[in-house]
C-alpha cells in the first residue's frame, strides 16, 4: 500500500515522507490567524497537490480532529468538486469547518474502500455515517381466530396472523380499512362475546355480526379470502369470483346482496393501481436498501425479506456531508459489519453503489451478494415504500428535533434582523367570495406548533373576491389582540402569495406600529418577496431555508382550505337533506350531527334512522336515498385558494 499525506502526518502514524513533512509549513497557532480568503486558497492549492490516483482523504478541523473519511477512484477530482462551483448547504457547512486535507494513496479502488472503512471505525468522524435507529412502520394484521379481526399495528407477533405491508404511513392503511370496512366488513370487538342482539356497527353495515349468529363461520371466512386476495394484489381472482357471486346471488333473487357485490366490484376496480403493499410470496432471501438525503441528514431504511415474508423493517437517521454514492457506500459497509449476513440480493433505489462494495459484502456473506436496482413491478413496489417510510423519518426527526441549522440560513438569506424562531404563516381561502376564511399557523424552531393555530372568518369582503383586504383584516386582528394582551409577538410572518399579499400586510403592520419581519412565498415559483423588493429572492430548490417556507406556506393552506371545505360541505349536505318531504333545517342538522357524514348516512338502513331519529320510515328512506345520490354525483370542487 502507498501512503501519502498532505497538511499532517497520518492517523495511524507518524509520516514517513520528508517531503510531506517540510510542507507542513503551518502550526494550529498560526491556522488560527489565517482569515478566511488565505484559508480556502491554501486548501485549493493542497487540493491541486493531490495524485489522480484512487485513495482515503481525510478532512481535519482547527483542532486536528478528523471531521471526515471519504474514498476516491481519483483523489484530485473528488477533493477540487469540495471547491468549485455552488455547493449545497450541506458542503459549504463542512468546507467552512475544514482546516487540513490529507489523503493515503491505494493500490486500487478496493483497497481505498478497506482503508476508508478502517479508518472511519477507529476515528467515529463526525460527518460519516453513524446509524442509529429509526422506528419500526406498520402493517396490517389478520388475527388468527375462528372470526379474524383486521387492524393496523407495528408489532410482529408469531402467533399464526397474517400480515400485510409495511406501509408508509398509517393514511395508507387507513385508506385500505376504509374499503374493506364499507365493503368486506369483520367484526370490531376486541373480544367476542355471544349477544341476543348485535350492536350499532350491523345496523349500519360495519359489522357481519357474528356475536349474535347473524353469518356463520364459512361466510365470515369467505370474506377474510376476499380480503387476503385483496392486500395481496390478486385482485382479477378476486373480481372474478365477486363477479360469479353477484350473478348466482339475482339468479336467486337476493337483490340485496347482488347490490353489495356490485358494490364492492367496483370499489375494488377503482382501487387497482393504489394499492402499495408488498407481495411477499417470492421466497428468495432479498434485501430492499432505500434512502432519502435532506441537507445533511440522511436517512435509510431497510426491508429485510426472508422465507417468503418480511422478518425485519430497519430504519436509520445519520449525518452524511459526502455525496450521495459514498454515503450510500458507507451505510452498506456499517449495516452489514453489525453482525447482519447479506442475502445474495440486494436491491438499492439507484445504481450508485461500487464495485468494491459488492466484491466486500461478497467476502462477508461467504457467496456473490448481487447488488442491483428493481426490475419488475413487484420488486420496485417494495422499494417504493421503503423510500416512502425514509421520507417520513426525516419528516419525524424535524417534528421532534425542530430544523434549527434551517432557520439560522433563512435568517442569512433574507436578512432577517433575528433567527425567527417563531413563525406565523397566513393564508386565505374562498369560493367566489363566499365562505372566505384566513388560517393562521404557528411555527416554533420549525415545528408546527398547533396550539396557536387560529381560523378567521373574514367579515369585510363577504360575497366579494378580494384577498387583499381579506388579509389586512386577518393580519389586523391577530396582532391587535396580541398587543393589547400584550403577548409574544412573531419573528418572521410569511403569506401566501406575492408582492400584494406581501404590501396589504405589511401596510397593518405599519399602521399598529410593528416592526416584525414578513415575507410572500409565491406558489408558482417558490419565489420569495419582501417589502419594498421589486424583485423576488430566489433560494435554491434543495435549500433547508426554502423547506421551512414551504412547509409553514403548505400548512396554513392545508388549514384554510379545510375550514372553508368543512363550511360549504355543512351547507351543500344540509341542502340535500332539506330536499327529503318531512325534513326541515333542525331536523337534517340533528340527522348530520349523529351521522357525521354523508358516507354514514348513505350504509345505514332506513329502519334504523327511522328508529333513532324518530322520523316516518319514508323520510329516513329518502334520506338514504338523497345520500346515495349526491355521493354518486359529487364532483371535485373548483375551489380559488
Amino acid at each position: 500500500m502507498n501512503m501519502e499525506t498532505r497538511e499532517h502526518d497520518s492517523p495511524n502514524e507518524p509520516s514517513q515522507s520528508s517531503e510531506t513533512d517540510a510542507r507542513m509549513d503551518l502550526t494550529p497557532g498560526a491556522a488560527q490567524e489565517e482569515n478566511e480568503v488565505q484559508r480556502r486558497q491554501r486548501l485549493r492549492a493542497t487540493v491541486q497537490q493531490a495524485p489522480e490516483a484512487p485513495g482515503v482523504y481525510l478532512m481535519r478541523d482547527e483542532h486536528n480532529v478528523i471531521l471526515y473519511v471519504g474514498k476516491a477512484k481519483n483523489l484530485r477530482n473528488r477533493l477540487s468538486s469540495y471547491f468549485s462551483g455552488r455547493k449545497d448547504a450541506k458542503t459549504r457547512h463542512l468546507v467552512a469547518r475544514i482546516h487540513q486535507i490529507e489523503w493515503v494513496l491505494a493500490a486500487h479502488e478496493y483497497e481505498a474502500l478497506l482503508i476508508e472503512n478502517n479508518f472511519i471505525k477507529e476515528y467515529h468522524p463526525k460527518y460519516n455515517i453513524n446509524l442509529k435507529d429509526g422506528k419500526t412502520y406498520p402493517s396490517i394484521r389478520i388475527t388468527n381466530e375462528p372470526f379474524p379481526r383486521i387492524f393496523r399495528t407495528r408489532r410482529i407477533i408469531n402467533d399464526g396472523s397474517e400480515y400485510f405491508g409495511p406501509f408508509p404511513s398509517a393514511e395508507v392503511i387507513d385508506t385500505y380499512l376504509d374499503l374493506i370496512r364499507r365493503m368486506f366488513p369483520l367484526r370490531r370487538c376486541i373480544k367476542l362475546k355471544a349477544r341476543a342482539f348485535p350492536c350499532m356497527y350491523y345496523h349500519i353495515g360495519r359489522c357481519p355480526g357474528p356475536c349474535a349468529g347473524k353469518i356463520s363461520q364459512e361466510a365470515y371466512q369467505q370474506r377474510v379470502a376476499e380480503i387476503r386476495a385483496l392486500l395481496s394484489g390478486q385482485t382479477d381472482r378476486l373480481l372474478t369470483d365477486l363477479d360469479a357471486r353477484m350473478r348466482e346471488a339475482a339468479a336467486e333473487l337476493k337483490f340485496e346482496e347482488a347490490a353489495r357485490l356490485r358494490e364492492a366490484i367496483k370499489a375494488v376496480q377503482s382501487f387497482i393501481g393504489r394499492a402499495t403493499a408488498v407481495d411477499f410470496n417470492n421466497t428468495e432471501a432479498r434485501d430492499y436498501i432505500a434512502w432519502e438525503i435532506e441537507g445533511d441528514t440522511a436517512s435509510f431504511v431497510v426491508f429485510q425479506m426472508r422465507g417468503g415474508s418480511l422478518k425485519h423493517r430497519d430504519s436509520f437517521i445519520s449525518p452524511t456531508f459526502g455525496e450521495e454514492d459514498e454515503a450510500v457506500d458507507a451505510f452498506l459497509m456499517r449495516y452489514y459489519e453489525e453482525g447482519r449476513i447479506p442475502p445474495s440480493l440486494v436491491m438499492v433505489r439507484k445504481a450508485v453503489v461500487s464495485e468494491s462494495v459488492s466484491r466486500y459484502l461478497s467476502q462477508l456473506a461467504g457467496q456473490e451478494v448481487t447488488i442491483r436496482e428493481p426490475d419488475s413491478e413487484r420488486h420496485w413496489a417494495a422499494m417504493n415504500l421503503a423510500t416512502h417510510n425514509a421520507r417520513e423519518e426525516l419528516a419525524r426527526r424535524r417534528r421532534l428535533h425542530g430544523d434549527l441549522a434551517a432557520l439560522v440560513e433563512l435568517r442569512q438569506a433574507l436578512g432577517l434582523s433575528s433567527i425567527p424562531e417563531r413563525i406565523e404563516g397566513f393564508d386565505i381561502a374562498q369560493l367566489g367570495g363566499k365562505h372566505t376564511v384566513a388560517s393562521l399557523v404557528s411555527f416554533r424552531n420549525g415545528i408546527p406548533d398547533k396550539k396557536n393555530y387560529r381560523y378567521f372568518k373574514i367579515r369585510s369582503v363577504e360575497g366579494q373576491i378580494d384577498d387583499f383586504a381579506a388579509m389586512r383584516e386577518a393580519v389586523a386582528r391577530r396582532y391587535t389582540r396580541l398587543i393589547n394582551e400584550e403577548a409574544e409577538l412573531p419573528d418572521l410572518i410569511l403569506v401566501d402569495g406575492g408582492a400584494g399579499q406581501v404590501s396589504a400586510a405589511q401596510e397593518i403592520l405599519e399602521d399598529l406600529g410593528l416592526d416584525i419581519d414578513i415575507a410572500g412565498l409565491a406558489k408558482r415559483n417558490e419565489e420569495v418577496w419582501l417589502p419594498g423588493r421589486r424583485e423576488p429572492v430566489i433560494l435554491p430548490l434543495d435549500s433547508p431555508a426554502l423547506r421551512v417556507l414551504v412547509a409553514v406556506r403548505d400548512e396554513t393552506h392545508r388549514f384554510a382550505t379545510g375550514l372553508s371545505r368543512k363550511l360549504r360541505s355543512g351547507d351543500a349536505t344540509l341542502t340535500v337533506f332539506r330536499q327529503v318531504q318531512g325534513i326541515g333545517e333542525a331536523r337534517a342538522r340533528a340527522i348530520m350531527q349523529r351521522f357525521g357524514s354523508l358516507e354514514a348516512v348513505a350504509e345505514a338502513s332506513p329502519a334504523y334512522i327511522a328508529s333513532i331519529m324518530h322520523i316516518p320510515q319514508t323520510a329516513a328512506e329518502g334520506v338514504v336515498a338523497a345520500a346515495q345520490h349526491a355521493i354518486q354525483t359529487q364532483a371535485p370542487e373548483p375551489w380559488d385558494d
